[in-house]
Order: structure tokens, then C-alpha cells, then sequence
């Protein structure tokens, strides 16, 4: 395992499902590599090692706005205007909602690209449907390339694009791929069409560790990666024992990691991270009862985190 993973897994270990540190994990080529072998065709039967090479620069976490308008940004560059994702993590947009990962994919033929997002949840969210979300997100991704992959009316030039949802805590393991379909209704007109354009990924993880095998490969790397149960040793023994991601001897510190763990669960005691956020929310006029709804957790509890004591454990 190259060192930035292997720090990475050691830093977050139980930490893991929990915002900056899923998606540091999951942003790893290494591990996207098995994603893209696994969801998108060209790449399947591939080995993930020959994939690596295919993801352009380095994946954008958590930098680029989802929110029409400023997910885009223009720049000039030898008197020419340049259009890019907007990486800029300004202050004043700390509120907004960005994508957790971006990134271009090289094909195989060396020229054309995709689009990859791949978004963490540590369970299925109980105030919206999570489809609603990821078809908003693969929308974004199509209409943002306009000025940025293709100018004017040069449609034929848009890029494909999967939006991948890992989500975590499911009952069962499962993936679906959600897609555009052509229906005839009248005739058997032949449209000229890239009905492959748009692309969401489901990909449900079990709360237990599947077995290794070819179809559940994908979920037990992702499950031991994420998991709030296994050791750092038996982590990074599957990681590099089963799926032979070299594994180097020495790790480096890696102060910026530990500083975002900020939304880790301790084992036996109160959330520290959703504390600090419960804190935040009181400060800036929410009143107990819209935080205890926000945040799923028991209003008494949420009074005694305002109070600055230590809620009893069930």
C-alpha cells in the first residue's frame, strides 16, 4: 500500500465512516482504481494497478460547489480564458454543498475522458431519498461542463459522467446501476443518441464483511476500509493481502489527517465531532429541538451537550 494510503487507514482506523475521513480513504487512487474496474465497463477485467495510471491529477475532495453556477470557475492564462472546476474554499461559501469526489478518467484509447464522482454516506439519509440526490449530482456534472469541456452548442461533446454512492450500514450488500433508457412508443425511429452519458452507481455496503469473492470484491475492500470494527492491522491485511496493493514499512506522520477526525465516534462515549456541530448550531440561534431533529439525536442529550455535560451512555 502506497504511504498516503497506509497513513491514512492508520490515522482515521475507527474514525473511518466519518466525513473528511471516508473520503480521504475513498480518494485514493489505489482504491478508486477497484471502483472503476468494478462500475465502469471499460475498465472491467482490468487490472487496478494499469487503472491508476488512467486518473488524471489529483481528485478534487471536497473542493468543487455542487450549486449551479459555482461549480465552475474562469481563470486567464496567457490572454486566453480558462474555465475549470472551482477549487477555491473560500469562507464565505463554507456552507455550501460540494461534491466529496472529482475527478477525469483517461480511456483506454488515450483520448476521450469521463467524468468520476464518488459521494460517502454512512447511511441512507431519512429526509430525502438518496436517488433524488445522486440524480441532481450527475445533472450538475453534465450542465457544468458547458464553457469548461464543451462551448456553445457542441453537445456531441459532453463527457460521460458516474456519480458513485457508497453507502454504508445497509442490510445487505447490493449495486445497482441507474441509467437512460429508450422506449419506443410510436415507430422505431433510430434518434441519434449517447444514451451512456449519464451514470449513477448504488453501491450498498452491509454492516457485516462479506467473504471475498469476484462479486463481492468491491464490498469487502470498501467494507474493511470503512468499517468501525476491525483493527488497523486487519485492515491493512486485507487491503494488502487480499487485494495486493503494496504495502510500504514505514509510515509518516500525518498531522493534517488527524486534525480532520473531528467527526469520529469514540468507542464508548459521546461524539465529538457532533458535539462540536451541536455547540456550533446552539451558537448561531437553532434551538435544541431543530438541532435534536437535525442531527437524529435525543433532545436530552442535546440539552446536556449545551450544558456542557457528559449525556448519560444507553
Amino acid at each position: 500500500m502506497n504511504t498516503e494510503l497506509k497513513n491514512a487507514v492508520k490515522a482515521t482506523d475507527k474514525d473511518a465512516q466519518y466525513d473528511t475521513s471516508a473520503k480521504r480513504l475513498l480518494g485514493q487512487k489505489s482504491i478508486l482504481a477497484h471502483i472503476l474496474v468494478k462500475t465502469v465497463d471499460e475498465f472491467k477485467g482490468m487490472n487496478p494497478k494499469d487503472v491508476v495510471d488512467c486518473i488524471e491529477g489529483t481528485p478534487h475532495i471536497s473542493t468543487v460547489p455542487v450549486e449551479p453556477g459555482l461549480t465552475n470557475a474562469a481563470s486567464e492564462k496567457n490572454g486566453e480564458r480558462l474555465v475549470g472546476f472551482n477549487t477555491e474554499n473560500e469562507e464565505i461559501n463554507e456552507g455550501l454543498v460540494r461534491f466529496d469526489i472529482v475527478f477525469y478518467v483517461r480511456m483506454k484509447d488515450g483520448l476521450s475522458q469521463i467524468i468520476i464522482n464518488v459521494e460517502a454516506q454512512k447511511d441512507e439519509p431519512k429526509g430525502y431519498e438518496i436517488l433524488n440526490r445522486a440524480i441532481f449530482y450527475v445533472s450538475r456534472l453534465i450542465s457544468s461542463q458547458k464553457e469548461r469541456d464543451f462551448e456553445n452548442s457542441s453537445y456531441n461533446d459532453i463527457k460521460r459522467v458516474y456519480s458513485i454512492w457508497v453507502c454504508m450500514n445497509m442490510e445487505e450488500s447490493s449495486m445497482s446501476h441507474v441509467h437512460l433508457t429508450k422506449e419506443d412508443l410510436i415507430g422505431s425511429y433510430e434518434w441519434k443518441e449517447n444514451l451512456d452519458l449519464l451514470n449513477i452507481i448504488m453501491l450498498g455496503l452491509a454492516k457485516n464483511l462479506p467473504e471475498h469473492d469476484e462479486t463481492y470484491e468491491l464490498h469487502r475492500l470498501l467494507g474493511a476500509l470503512l468499517s468501525k470494527e476491525l483493527t488497523i492491522d486487519e485492515k491493512l491485511n486485507i487491503i494488502g493481502n487480499e487485494y495486493d496493493i503494496p504495502i510500504e514499512e514505514n509510515f509518516r506522520k500525518d498531522v493534517s489527517v488527524m486534525c480532520n477526525l473531528s467527526q469520529g465516534i469514540k468507542e464508548d462515549g459521546i461524539a465529538i465531532g457532533e458535539a462540536g456541530l451541536i455547540m456550533k448550531m446552539y451558537k448561531n440561534g437553532f434551538t435544541a429541538e431543530q438541532i435534536a431533529s437535525a442531527t437524529d439525536k435525543d433532545i436530552e442529550e442535546v440539552k446536556a451537550i449545551i450544558a456542557g455535560k457528559e449525556p448519560a451512555l444507553a
